[in-house]
């Protein structure tokens, strides 16, 4: 656990040239909060304490803005920076080393239970 909680401080530390020391990251980075917060809601959803999991996600989302499905894949390393608005939807898989920033939405665009695999496209 405290592994990993390394390696998230220094990815955001070479993520974010304002990040200035591993306590302002610790205590000061929403973003980083929030995947911590997902983990955990995530262990709860994957052992069918599904109203744990989506109660957390809610502190989640009270806490931190960002509003993450305990469903959603998130792989390792993953930075969200300036977060505020970020939705991360039950069916979303994000692979490891990804950086995010506000406003994104990322899930399924239909009503139905499944993954919809479509290439993302962004526009500049």
């Amino acid at each position: 656990m405290f592994n990993k909680i390394k390696e998230d401080l220094e990815m955001v530390r070479m993520r974010d040239p304002a990040a200035r020391s591993s306590l302002e990251i610790f205590f000061c980075y929403p973003g980083l909060h929030a995947i911590w917060f997902h983990r955990l809601a995530s262990w709860f959803w994957k052992h069918k304490l599904l109203f744990l999991g989506r109660f957390t996600s809610t502190i989640n989302r009270l806490l931190t803005g960002i509003e993450i499905h305990p469903g959603a894949t998130i792989g390792k390393r993953v930075f969200i920076d300036h977060g505020m608005g970020v939705v991360i939807g039950e069916t979303t898989e994000i692979g490891k080393d990804v950086l995010i920033y506000q406003g994104v939405v990322l899930g399924g665009t239909s009503l139905e239970k499944k993954k919809d695999i479509r290439p993302l496209v962004m526009v500049l």
